[in-house]
């Protein structure tokens, strides 16, 4: 029983150890690439209906060729606005920088600030920057005159990953603290609390850090041209009905190639998303509640490492290895996928799926190192087996001529075994076996000496390197300790065990095959045998 209870506390050490490797793997994001890649496979054709609030007027290239170079004066867009407030247009995200005074006419800001008051809902954006990169980043607001007169302001801070995607953002950042919503948000007239992985709280907040937080992962409406969309142009001369613009979110933002941000998304599939419509998303996701959370830290890192050690401790039960390995394998990936459809949350599935691949593997290695032993192990007393000795002493003859010294073998023959069987049993003869293999093994103390079971009361000892008189002496000792062993049979009786051996020793400078050697030796145990047993012959 405690020996069973040492076992499994064994294997629950290797089960722990591995999970916890597997869930370390996970926190450093080891495999964060493969991670993305898939989530972009699982969510790229995810789609739903957009919100048919959104809409965005969009600065493209018609509107560049009917109304100028870029930039417009700002009364055009004071122009712009009157025609959305006169629509009745619910909301307004102007995703355009009027970060400095027109230098040319005062005026423009007075006109553009009046325009944004009529309208009474309109979102501005607000930049974060750095004047360089040792510098802190600061944050850009509209000039005071266009700020004041709006009903909010956002920040466009866009999350890109490191391979160029855009998966996710933060619905909250700002200087100091995470103060600003996403103009995405903003729009969408989310409130308090909004939803996102809180990062950690800093106890000193620096006044000088750009800090985000509320973090998620935006589930595109579908690809690039999902959102209804007009010309800037034509909303601004009339063309568009009112009837199109009222009780809507309108995007104001540049789409025009070569001036318009270009964003790539799981959804994109080769082709670029504006700014504009990634905001729209942004709003659309959040105003159907598609909002997808990704894991915190903590229970990402636990589940890991929680499906690891159950593949590892799956693998020591009765469960056929195949069947744990095929329910194991995809198990993280069948997780993940019923937490992202079923729950919005995404799990990262890539570390559990390594780990548990490498404990496969790993098993696997062992199991062939295991099997392979076995293949050269007699099962009853876990000596070596008659093709493992007879490989080795051929080995060792090859050995003996290169090296020009001495190779000794002993062969080894319980007395009178079959009496034992008859008189008391198998089960008392394997006993007598395993205890006189045990005391064999015992004096085979060097790394090349092997001490072998050919037979079924047959033994043998191969001693590289030992002369005739080192064998012997072993032999002396072998008998000697043979002879001291109780063995119970019945009733506190115990059986007299007693050995005959033969030695036969190829001498420096001779060359005799494995075949010759082991004849010789047996026609030594033979002559032992004939003296009375119990005793030893080693050939001249």
């Amino acid at each position: 029983m405690r020996a069973l209870r040492l076992r499994w506390l064994h294997r629950l050490l290797i089960a722990t150890v591995i999970g916890l490797l597997a869930g370390w793997a996970s926190q450093a994001q080891t495999f964060w690439q493969v991670d993305e890649k898939l989530y972009d496979q699982l969510v790229g054709n995810w789609d739903y209906p957009p919100d048919q609030q959104l809409l965005i007027v969009a600065i493209d290239d018609r509107s560049l060729h009917q109304l100028g170079q870029w930039p417009w004066p700002r009364s055009t867009h004071a122009r712009l606005l009157d025609r959305l407030t006169d629509a009745g247009a619910k909301r307004v995200a102007l995703d355009l920088m009027f970060l400095e005074p027109d230098r040319g006419d005062r005026q423009q800001d007075i006109l553009l600030a009046q325009a944004i008051a009529r309208n009474g809902k309109v979102v501005l954006p607000v930049l974060a920057v750095a004047p360089s990169i040792e510098a802190v980043p600061e944050e850009l607001l509209p000039v005071p005159e266009i700020a004041a007169a709006a009903a909010g302001l956002a920040h466009t801070d866009i999350e890109i990953d490191g391979d160029g995607v855009t998966r996710g953002l933060y619905l909250k950042a700002g200087v100091g603290e995470a103060h600003w919503p996403a103009l995405g948000a903003a729009l969408a007239g989310s409130g308090e609390p909004l939803p996102g992985l809180l990062g950690p709280l800093a106890d000193v907040p620096s006044p000088y850090q750009w800090r985000r937080d509320n973090y998620v992962r935006v589930r595109y409406a579908g690809a690039p041209g999902t959102f209804a969309q007009v010309s800037y142009s034509d909303v601004l001369t009339g063309r568009v009905p009112a009837a199109l613009l009222r009780d809507r979110l309108v995007i104001v933002g540049m789409t025009a190639s070569g001036v318009a941000p270009r964003l790539l998304t799981p959804t994109s599939h080769e082709r670029w998303m504006s700014g504009s419509e990634y905001q729209a998303n942004v709003a659309s996701m959040l105003l159907g509640k598609h909002t997808l959370l990704p894991l915190p830290p903590l229970a990402q890192s636990g589940i890991v490492a929680l499906l690891v050690m159950l593949c590892a401790l799956g693998m020591t039960t009765a469960m056929p290895p195949w069947l744990t390995a095929c329910i194991a394998v995809p198990a993280p990936l069948l997780f993940g996928f019923l937490l992202l459809h079923g729950f919005n949350l995404w799990f990262a599935p890539v570390a559990a799926m390594a780990g548990i691949l490498a404990l496969l593997l790993g098993w696997g290695l062992w199991q062939m190192r295991y099997w392979r032993h076995q293949a050269n192990r007699d099962p009853l007393t876990a000596l070596a087996n008659r093709m493992r000795f007879e490989e080795t002493l051929r080995m060792e003859t090859d050995a003996a001529r290169r090296s020009g010294r001495p190779l000794s073998l002993v062969l080894i023959d319980v007395d009178h075994f079959k009496s034992y069987n008859d008189t008391y049993g198998h089960y008392i003869g394997d006993r007598i076996l395993q205890q006189v293999a045990q005391t064999i093994d015992q004096l085979a103390r060097r790394p090349r000496d092997l001490a072998a079971r050919f037979g079924g009361d047959e033994f043998a000892l191969v001693l590289p390197d030992t002369s005739q008189e080192g064998a012997v002496q072993l032999v002396q000792t072998l008998l000697t300790h043979v002879r001291e062993l109780g063995i119970g049979v019945d009733r506190g009786r115990q059986a007299r065990v007693s050995v005959t051996v033969g030695i036969h020793t190829a001498m420096a400078g001779t060359s005799e095959l494995p075949a010759r050697l082991f004849e010789a030796a047996d026609a030594a145990l033979y002559l032992a045998k004939q003296a009375g047993r119990d005793t030893f012959h080693a050939s001249p």
